[in-house]
């Protein structure tokens, strides 16, 4: 390895666990939507340093979850379900093209892993382990851009994961129902680990109307 690399790699290393670590707690609440926070409370929070939090931050702010104020500061996203709905239109499009391609194109291994988290997320549901199904469903949506090999695809879908998972997780709080939405993705994931395209996006389209039938009664109840 030459010593460019070296110097690069850890760096790009540094930079994914601040985002997995920012991500989470977002996602699960732990940082509440409205907060305002700042590069170096998220570096003490983490214990990394500035530079991998401020590349974090930006691909937060890519994603919708954070919102940088220009001479304010940093704001972590408020919850907008109307554009939750919004959001589901377009994943429910792009998600279903992921995982029929992902059925098609994955190698034996990646089927092997997905085989692993459709039992992931069935044993996270009897657990009742909340931030276990929130980790299994990073990293099944990790391996459906991987395994789908189309990067047009996957720019599309980044931009959509976290907050889904926020929203999702906060409805959970309200309404427990892992059960069922870890069952829905163990659809998914059995379905592409067998190489079945057309069950893979029959399983995807019962998991998004699942995920719209509760946002849809959120916006209702806020009536």
């Amino acid at each position: 390895m030459s010593a460019a690399a070296q110097i690069i790699e850890p760096k790009a290393t540094l930079t994914d666990l601040a985002y997995e670590m920012l991500e989470e707690a977002i996602v699960t609440l732990r940082i509440p939507p409205g907060t305002a926070v700042s590069e170096q409370a998220l570096a003490e929070m983490t214990g990394i340093g500035r530079t991998p939090i401020r590349e974090a931050i930006q691909r937060l702010a890519r994603e919708h979850l954070i919102v940088v104020l220009p001479r304010r500061g940093l704001l972590v996203s408020e919850i907008d379900v109307n554009k939750q709905l919004k959001l589901l239109e377009t994943r429910r499009e792009i998600e279903r093209l992921i995982c029929r391609i992902a059925a098609r194109r994955a190698s034996g291994e990646e089927r092997q892993r997905f085989a692993r988290l459709a039992d992931d997320f069935t044993k996270s549901a009897a657990r009742n382990d909340d931030v276990a199904f929130i980790r299994a469903d990073r990293e099944f949506n990790e391996l459906c851009l991987s395994a789908a090999r189309n990067e047009f695809a996957e720019g599309a879908m980044r931009q959509l994961h976290g907050l889904s998972r926020r929203f999702w997780y906060l409805h959970y709080k309200q309404t427990p129902d892992m059960p069922e939405m870890a069952r829905l993705h163990a659809e998914v994931a059995r379905a592409i680990a067998k190489s079945d395209v057309k069950g893979a996006a029959e399983a995807l389209d019962r998991l998004v109307d699942n995920i719209e039938n509760y946002t849809r009664a959120t916006v209702l109840s806020d009536r």
